[in-house]
């Protein structure tokens, strides 16, 4: 794990900086992480497990939780879970385990992102800041959001790659324009549906694939617009 310890004196961290809750059952990693992440202007907070972490936030407030998966006890994925089932609060997910099935089912679980180990730890940074981003965003209006090479301007419905403007159906521009509002959050198939009469849950399907076709590089394995299992749909942008 190419984490260096650093010998600069660490500067006083701003009044806004975001509080971050490392759980991970190695002492090492969370030492180096904390070390790094203070570097980084990040306030910093550790847990060595489930349980330790949730006393920890019966108290204090948190902006983001990096996660292991790996702990004795109750697992990451569980606590990741249990989290989002009543709060929104961003989760990313720092595990060894990298294959792409672990992966879908930390996005099913309702993850923000997840990071293999080893990482590089200046990506690890960007991430996080993009993560916050997203999270204080969606508390407001968004404007544009990005997919890749595709980027959709939220106010004039228009979905573009590059220089070449997609066609959308009026029904493909709500459902972007629902799910840049509630991006990184799980909605269901029923509320997608909305008030439309051709608006089914099932209809709703058949239109996510075809949305899929326009703004996924791979349909069949989606990056973006995600399938929740029993829940419905979730979209990441970048």
């Amino acid at each position: 794990m190419p984490l260096r310890s650093a010998t600069r004196k660490q500067d006083p961290l701003p009044d806004n900086a975001s509080h971050i809750l490392i759980v991970d059952d190695d002492h090492r990693i969370r030492d180096l992480l904390a070390r790094y992440l203070g570097e980084n202007a990040f306030r910093v907070t550790m847990a060595s497990n489930a349980e330790e972490a949730r006393a920890h936030m019966k108290g204090l407030t948190f902006d983001l939780v990096i996660l292991d998966v790996m702990m004795p006890g109750e697992s990451g994925l569980q606590l990741a879970r249990s989290l989002k089932a009543i709060s929104q609060i961003p989760i990313c997910m720092l595990t060894a385990q990298a294959d792409p099935e672990h992966r879908v089912e930390g996005l099913e679980a309702g993850v923000d992102d997840y990071i293999p180990k080893p990482f590089e730890p200046r990506e690890l940074v960007l991430r996080l800041k993009n993560i916050l981003k997203r999270s204080n965003a969606s508390a407001g209006p968004c404007e544009e959001i990005t997919m890749g090479d595709f980027t959709f301007h939220v106010g004039r419905g228009e979905l573009r790659n590059g220089e070449e403007t997609i066609k959308l159906t009026e029904r493909e521009r709500d459902l972007l324009r629902l799910f840049a509002s509630r991006q990184g959050t799980a909605i269901a198939r029923h509320e997608l549906a909305g008030d439309d009469s051709t608006g089914s849950e099932r209809a709703i399907d058949v239109q996510i694939n075809r949305l899929r076709r326009k703004i996924e590089a791979d349909p069949s394995n989606p990056v973006y617009l995600q399938t929740v299992r029993s829940k419905g749909y979730i979209l990441y942008t970048d």
